[in-house]
C-alpha cells in the first residue's frame, strides 16, 4: 500500500510541476527517488527502472530527468567531468564532490545561506534575480573508506 501512496505522491508532485503525469514521467521520478542521496545519473536511473519497464528507453529518461530540471522538480548536479546528475532534494543545500570516490554528498547550512545573502545585498548584480544559492566544493577524500562530515568549528 506504501508503494500505491508514493506512487499517487508522485503523480500529484509531477501535476503540480505543470507536466502531465506520464507513466514514463511517473516511472522515472519514482526510480530517481529510490535512488535519492546517490545523485544518478541518467544512465543509472534508466538501469535501476528498466527490469520493471523493459519497454522504456535511455532516451526517454534522458528527456524526462531534462524535463523535470527543466520545471525544477529535480536539480542537474555537475561533476567534475562535465557529466550531469540529477538530485531529487529540490531543497535549498549545496554539495560535496570527491574527485576520487565521484560521490555527490549534500550538505546544508543556513549560515552559509545568509552569508551568500548578505554578500549578494552589499553587491550591485543588475539585471539578474537570485532565486536560491548553491556551494559545490570539489576535492579529494582524504580517507576513501570514510565518510565526509562537516561541522562547526568553535572559535
Amino acid at each position: 500500500m506504501q508503494h500505491v501512496t508514493n506512487r499517487h505522491t508522485l503523480r500529484e508532485r509531477i501535476v503540480e510541476s505543470g507536466l502531465k503525469a506520464t507513466h514514463q514521467r511517473i516511472v522515472v521520478y519514482e526510480a530517481l527517488m529510490e535512488l535519492q542521496g546517490k545523485h544518478p545519473m541518467a544512465e543509472e536511473v534508466f538501469l535501476h527502472l528498466k527490469p520493471a519497464n523493459p519497454s522504456i528507453s535511455l532516451g526517454t529518461v534522458y528527456k524526462t530527468l531534462d524535463t523535470f530540471a527543466e520545471t525544477n522538480l529535480v536539480h542537474k548536479v555537475l561533476s567534475e567531468e562535465g557529466g550531469k546528475r540529477f538530485d531529487a532534494n529540490t531543497m535549498a543545500h549545496s554539495h560535496i564532490y570527491c574527485s576520487n570516490t565521484k560521490e555527490i554528498i549534500d550538505f546544508e547550512d543556513e549560515e552559509l545561506e545568509q552569508l551568500l545573502q548578505e554578500f549578494f545585498q552589499k553587491r550591485s548584480l543588475s539585471n539578474f534575480e537570485i532565486r536560491s544559492f548553491s556551494v559545490q566544493l570539489t576535492g579529494n577524500k582524504v580517507e576513501p573508506e570514510k565518510q565526509v562530515s562537516i561541522s562547526r568549528v568553535s572559535k
